[in-house]
This record gives structure tokens, C-alpha cells and sequence, in this order.
């Protein structure tokens, strides 16, 4: 009989070269599988059943029927309408004032600077359920501090057409320190000889912003725009339910609360699920657009 042929040593050495950027990255996968996709998985499933949450209650197979429900209610229209509002109140709050403030601190030198950054940061090192304390004391109806310095009256909080408005506010001062820290990270890696050719060129510190600065920031921004866009809800879900939990009259129930209420307030599980679904590809489907959307307007420092 013919010896049998050992293996190559050559593929033995090619996949001991290959393999350790993989077994490196193993323990990652593990978790965004056990972690991340695997609930996705269960959640499609969920979102196929009837169930009240309750253990000793079986499962009714329905189908899709919990997706023709959610499709069908009124609340889902005007929860997806509160939150473009959100969001669109929120944007002020991560792009504009950030990038106003940043600008302002590169003209502070010193440890001044460092202080002035610190203070604006420190919002967001406070638990959001404290802040949301403090600020249910701030705009206490009778005795807060709100209405004593603008010289209202206004229950700011259990008031439909102010109630929107506070969360935002308050949600923005959360977020705005780590939204400069972000635009000051994306500053100090701009090249500062653009700038100092312009100069020398004529332009003035406003063109020079305007023409040099801000465009090779738009990278930072699209980032600052699709956190946003794609965490605004996310972000108030704390504030809403212990401030105002979802009213008056429903008047700050996003799509996040409106998931919660669905699956904690009614037990209605499935429904609940098919929500998550629902937002879930939705909201890939408006990070895929944005994505693509930045790429093209965005400049880069080539």
C-alpha cells in the first residue's frame, strides 16, 4: 500500500499566522452574540405570541396579529411624532450649543479652560433620576425656582403643552457636556496649519470658522446628529417615567415609553415585542440613511 502523506507543515504555519487576530476577537463575538443577537432572536419570537408575562400562563401562537394590532392603534402615530419632536428639541442641545461652546473654550488659555470644560461636563456625571429630582424642585409649581425668576405661574411638569418642552430641556442639560467633549475631541484633530495659512492668506477668525473649521468638523457633527437621532428617546426614558410617566394625557410618551407601557403597565408581552421590532428596524433603516447622508456631505482631512 502507498505511505500515507503528511500534512503539509506550510498549512499547519498558515493557520497558526491566521488565527490569533480571530481568537482575539472571539471573546467579543461571544458576548454580542450571547448579549445582542440572541435576545433580537428571542424578541422576533416573543413578538409572535400572546402572554402576559405571568410564568404559569401559556403562550397563544398569534402570528402576526400582534404586529396588525401595533399597526393599528392610534397611540403609535402620535409616539412617533413626539419623538421627532425630541429629537429635533435635542438637536440645539448636542450640535449647536456644543459647538458654540467649544469654539468659545479654544480662546481660554490655562487651566481656565480645563475649569470651563469640567463645568460643562459635570451635568452628565449626575445620575439622571437625581436630576430629575432636582428638577421636579426647580419647577415646582408653587415654589420653584424656575417660576420665581421668569415670574410665572406655569406647572411646568402636569401641563401638556409645557411638559414636552421640560423634559427636553432637561434631557439637553444632561447630555451637553458630553456632546462639547465630543466636538472639543473633534477640534484638536484638525490640523491647525489650515487655519494658519488662511490667515496669513487675509481671512478673518470668523472665516476661517466658517470655511476651514466647521467643515473638516462635519464628520464629528454626523456623529453627534445620528446619536441623536438614533438615542434622543433612549435618553429620556428616566426623566419621563419619574417625572411625568408618559402624561399629562399622554403628552411625553415617545416610542421608548410607549414599548415600556405596552409590556410592564399592560402585560402585553407579544405586543410589546412586536414594538421593539418595529423600532428596531426602523431605526436601522434611519442609521443606514443618515450614515450614507454623512458620507457624502461630510469633509475629511485628507
Amino acid at each position: 500500500m502507498p505511505d500515507t502523506v503528511p500534512a503539509s507543515p506550510a498549512l499547519w504555519q498558515r493557520v497558526r499566522r491566521i488565527a490569533p487576530p480571530y481568537l482575539y476577537l472571539l471573546p467579543a463575538v461571544v458576548l454580542l452574540v450571547v448579549w445582542t443577537y440572541q435576545p433580537l432572536a428571542q424578541t422576533f419570537v416573543l413578538s409572535t405570541y400572546s402572554w402576559n408575562l405571568v410564568p404559569s400562563t401559556p403562550m397563544v401562537d398569534v402570528g402576526l396579529g400582534n404586529y396588525e394590532r401595533l399597526l393599528s392603534t392610534p397611540e403609535l402615530g402620535r409616539s412617533v411624532w413626539r419623538t421627532v419632536v425630541v429629537i429635533l428639541g435635542i438637536l440645539p442641545f448636542t450640535v449647536g450649543i456644543p459647538v458654540a461652546v467649544a469654539l468659545l473654550t479654544r480662546r481660554v488659555r490655562g487651566r481656565a479652560q480645563g475649569v470651563y470644560r469640567a463645568l460643562v461636563f459635570a451635568p452628565m456625571l449626575v445620575a439622571p433620576v437625581a436630576g430629575a429630582a432636582v428638577w421636579q424642585w426647580l419647577l415646582d409649581p408653587s415654589a420653584g425656582a424656575v417660576n420665581r425668576v421668569l415670574g410665572t405661574d406655569v406647572n411646568w411638569l402636569n401641563t401638556a403643552g409645557t411638559a414636552q418642552l421640560s423634559i427636553i430641556v432637561i434631557t439637553g442639560w444632561h447630555v451637553v457636556g458630553f456632546a462639547v467633549l465630543v466636538v472639543t475631541a473633534g477640534l484638536a484633530g484638525i490640523n491647525p496649519d489650515y487655519a494658519a495659512a488662511a490667515q496669513v492668506d487675509g481671512a478673518s477668525r470668523s472665516q476661517v470658522t466658517r470655511w476651514i473649521t466647521l467643515p473638516l468638523l462635519s464628520p464629528t457633527l454626523a456623529f453627534l446628529v445620528l446619536m441623536t437621532v438614533l438615542l434622543s428617546a433612549q435618553w429620556t426614558f428616566p426623566l419621563i417615567d419619574t417625572l411625568t410617566q408618559g402624561g399629562p394625557v399622554g403628552s411625553t410618551t415617545n416610542l421608548y415609553y410607549l414599548l415600556w407601557e405596552y409590556g410592564f403597565r399592560s402585560h402585553d408581552a407579544g405586543l410589546a415585542a412586536a414594538a421593539g421590532v418595529l423600532f428596531f428596524l426602523g431605526f436601522i433603516v434611519v442609521a443606514a440613511l443618515l450614515t450614507r447622508l454623512a458620507e457624502r456631505l461630510s469633509h475629511h482631512d485628507d
